[in-house]
């Protein structure tokens, strides 16, 4: 009985992966390689920390503390409030499960990289990663896709289920190739990233953790859907970067091409007036988005191409761990950056605004 049983099953297994896409087989073997490689490392280091990946709110109350910044006004106790003249919240036990969503942001700005690796590929392994992590412990993970097939536009939504499987599912939405004749019918125009979080306004209705993926190279506007976004669930802004984006290094006479737009320039690189006015500006507009993220309340994680991605998740959860502690001890401060030391600028990681470092 149990041959019959076993061979049944092999039958049954050996049938799926033959039938299975190209597609499928690569998400299938992208998900093994980065268990072994990546999950198995952080299993033996993260010893429990798993459950700061995400912050729950129950229904159990567990404490009072004085309002901060960016809480949400709904949990106010008006009572407390008007008998100590100051305002308190309620702080709830956190539940355990919750759902996880990732806003994944794949313009064709994210389609580079100047080394070994794409913004692209670093998007999918670490969306990978942590909702596997996520996933192993009884949440739920849906995404939201913006540029999936070629368009400048919201064109996927995956509903948040739990299990391996989900996290297949993910993974093939974003490896799958755009139809062939995306790029001629593609829509002028740069990335829209605030119609990605407008979408997620009225996708995900349930408090839940958002993990905002993309190299935020877009128009303006995206600010304040991502404040509104921020009020109501616990959102993390993934920023991807690669190292050329901030500092150009001395390679003569190239082109340069806009992957938004397909604008071709020759510029000189050997000019070192040029490089410098180039890291200026690349320097400006750094200081300028970190300062809207911190306005819209979220914590950011920046992730470089040459970044080693358990060691990115090791210092996101550790960022998780000091924001924990802050909500539970009701700490309020000035928001002040950490970062690495500037000759390594991988993996930045900056709490959100009204955090003490």
């Amino acid at each position: 009985m149990f041959a019959r049983l076993f061979g049944r099953q092999g039958t049954t297994t050996a049938a799926a992966v033959a039938t299975a896409t190209p597609v499928a087989r690569r998400a299938d073997a992208l998900l093994r390689r980065l268990e072994w490689t990546v999950l198995r490392r952080l299993d033996g280091l993260l010893q429990g920390d798993h459950r700061t990946l995400m912050r729950g709110s129950g229904l159990d109350l567990a404490d009072l503390r004085e309002y901060q910044h960016h809480d949400d006004v709904r949990h106010i106790d008006w009572n407390v409030t008007a008998r100590l003249q100051q305002p308190h919240v309620r702080v709830f036990t956190e539940d355990r499960e919750m759902a996880a969503w990732f806003l994944l942001d794949l313009s064709p700005s994210v389609d580079f990289g100047s080394g070994e690796q794409r913004k692209s590929q670093v998007l999918l392994d670490f969306t990978a990663v942590l909702a596997r992590l996520i996933g192993r412990h009884g949440n739920r993970v849906g995404t939201v896709l913006y540029g999936s097939r070629g368009q400048p536009v919201v064109d996927a939504v995956l509903p948040a289920r739990g299990g391996r499987t989900q996290v297949l599912r993910l993974m093939q939405m974003v490896l799958q190739p755009p139809p062939a004749k995306a790029d001629a019918g593609r829509k002028d125009g740069v990335t829209q990233l605030a119609d990605l979080l407008r979408a997620a306004v009225h996708t995900v209705r349930q408090r839940a953790t958002l993990f905002v993926v993309s190299d935020f190279i877009s128009e303006p506007g995206w600010e304040k859907p991502l404040g509104e976004l921020a009020r109501r669930h616990d959102v993390v802004a993934v920023r991807l970067l690669d190292p050329l984006e901030l500092d150009l290094p001395d390679l003569g006479l190239i082109p340069i091409r806009d992957a938004e737009t397909g604008e071709q320039l020759m510029v000189d690189t050997h000019d070192a007036g040029f490089r410098q006015r180039f890291a200026r500006i690349a320097a400006q507009r750094e200081a300028q988005l970190r300062e809207s993220l911190g306005r819209a309340g979220v914590d950011t994680l920046e992730l470089s191409t040459d970044d080693d991605l358990a060691e990115a998740v090791l210092r996101f959860i550790d960022l998780r761990k000091r924001r924990l502690r802050e909500s539970r001890n009701g700490l309020n401060g000035r928001h002040v950056p950490t970062q690495l030391p500037t000759r390594d600028r991988r993996s930045l990681v900056t709490p959100r605004e009204g955090a003490r470092p």
